[in-house]
């Protein structure tokens, strides 16, 4: 048993800077603009801020509220709020670290495209360039496109992948104390350079065109469902709400914390800066030929698309270089902050769960979690990382989201809850109609939807996960349907394995909402 003192933010701002850095991450950067060129500009920015203000706010406010409450990860959160709903909590975790497996190779591709920047100095002035620096990744990942070929390893992304695994150990390895020094730096270098690629791309011709697309709304996209399901879902994904990570973080606060305020400067921020990644977007894909290349999954954009336009940017190689070094510098601010929240998160929650040292959880899940993300590093690893990906957040996610507020809404009082987001309120207080309508009501219909929804896509594709990807009924079972019962099923596991230890002596802990 740990006799670890639990760690709390030496500061106000370190939480809410932690707090923005995990929200902002590469979803940020080329999905919300990707999802904004595939739904009108500003039509999807009209429905996202409504999705933020209705759904979002009132959910992250709710998961900061019980972490500072039970000072608890989300498992244990949720047990003193009803026994019977901590498998909620662990589904949450085990589908968190999942995630992090994979997030860590995506990170892992951002170094190493931006030690790969000088290649972009040589194919400037080529005709050819645009085609060849639309393969470096490619090339240096070496995947087969499909789900065979684990047996090779691309070791560029293989030697950039240790280095995100000691980055994020490193950000994380004494808890708030070093995420929040860690974060003084790393939330504000990714806006300095985003604001020095966006006047870069507002002044490059045909900037115009790019900004018309991202602001003005095309209203016909009104009426279309996928633009409501795709908002709503970015929401939650990039608030990084039920993924175990703001639960963790709110654990850490001091009973003085302003929870209604903060987390409204937490989700405008991250819209602000979701905004500011559209503008750089759009107005460089504009300004070199290559608006209507831009994808809505972003990986696409981000590293076949854009370096297209970066060999394109100048006659200046070295310019050019440059650009697309600060670009993906940029990208790698963005995603260490999400990276070691997700593990923070999940390495919480089993600390507290087993009464363990958090540092020495840290470095055994960082370890665990580093191995496993080898297999998504290897030729077949593109195809695996999409097939769990989509699984995670078109299916696991939203189940979570679902569970959350089935707990909080109807098994247990949302007013109690909104208490704590209002404790110290001053001049703005969270309404009761806001916040109880929303939790008890609208997230729960809109997120079982959400997931009905995808289950109709994926059954209407004309196979299990559907027939447009091309993968196998075998690799769709593997990478979707069995990770998702094993996350579901996680918390019955680890009630398992806490039943066991109570037989040598363990004791859990037994807290209460008050």
């Amino acid at each position: 048993m740990s006799t670890e003192k639990r760690g709390s933010w030496g500061s106000r701002s370190q939480f809410i800077l932690a707090s923005i850095g995990s929200a902002v991450g590469l979803g940020n950067a080329w999905r919300f603009p990707g999802l904004a060129a595939k739904h009108g500009g500003g039509a999807f920015l009209m429905v996202y801020l409504l999705a933020m203000l209705i759904l979002g706010i009132p959910f992250l406010m709710m998961e900061i509220s019980i972490g500072r409450k039970m000072r608890r990860g989300v498992p244990g959160a949720l047990r003193a709020i009803n026994k019977k709903t901590e498998p909620v909590g662990w589904f949450a975790v085990s589908n968190a670290f999942v995630i992090s497996v994979y997030y860590a190779v995506v990170f892992a591709w951002v170094i190493m495209m931006a030690f790969a920047s000088f290649k972009f100095a040589g194919l400037t002035g080529s005709s050819e360039g645009p085609a060849a620096a639309a393969g470096i990744w490619a090339g240096l990942i070496k995947t087969t496109g499909t789900t065979s070929g684990y047996t090779t390893i691309a070791w560029p992304v293989f030697g950039c992948l240790v280095i995100a695994w000691v980055l994020i150990y490193t950000c994380i390895r004494n808890g708030p104390s070093t995420v929040g020094k860690v974060v003084k730096y790393t939330v504000f270098l990714p806006i300095l350079c985003l604001l020095i690629l966006a006047v870069k791309g507002i002044i490059m011709p045909g900037a115009a065109e790019g900004l018309y697309k991202f602001f003005v709304p095309d209203f016909s996209s009104l009426g279309e469902a996928e633009i409501w399901i795709d908002a709503i879902g970015q929401v939650f994904y990039s608030l990084s709400i039920m993924m175990a990570i703001m639960v963790a973080y709110g654990s850490f606060l001091n009973d003085d914390s302003n929870i209604a305020k903060d987390a409204m400067i937490i989700a405008f921020s991250d819209f602000a800066i979701s905004v500011l990644s559209g503008i750089v977007l759009f107005t460089t894909m504009a300004g070199t030929g290559q608006l209507e290349n831009m994808t809505a999954s972003g990986i696409g954009t981000a590293f076949i698309v854009y370096p297209q336009s970066i060999v394109l940017l100048t006659n200046n190689g070295v310019a050019n270089a440059i650009f697309a070094f600060v670009f993906y510098f940029c990208l790698c601010t963005l995603a260490i902050d999400s990276a070691f929240s997700i593990i923070e998160g999940v390495s919480t929650a089993i600390a507290d769960a087993f009464h363990l040292s958090h540092k020495k959880t840290t470095l055994t899940l960082c370890i665990v979690a580093s191995i496993l993300s080898l297999w998504f590093i290897t030729g077949a690893g593109l195809a695996w990382l999409d097939i769990v990906d989509n699984w995670c957040n078109a299916f696991s996610l939203i189940l979570v989201g679902v569970l959350e507020a089935v707990t909080i809404g109807w098994l247990f009082d949302p007013k109690k809850v909104l208490k704590e987001v209002n404790r110290n309120t001053g001049s703005f207080k969270m309404p009761e109609w806001w916040f109880v309508i929303s939790i008890k009501f609208l997230a729960p219909l809109t997120l079982t939807g959400f997931f009905i929804w995808n289950l109709v896509v994926l059954f209407k594709g004309g196979g299990i996960y559907g027939a447009a990807d091309g993968y196998s009924l075998a690799s769709n079972i593997i990478g979707g349907w069995l990770i998702l019962a094993l996350c579901f099923f996680s918390g019955f596991i680890v009630k398992g394995i806490q039943k066991n230890l109570e037989k040598k002596g363990f004791v859990p802990d037994e807290d209460s909402w008050d």
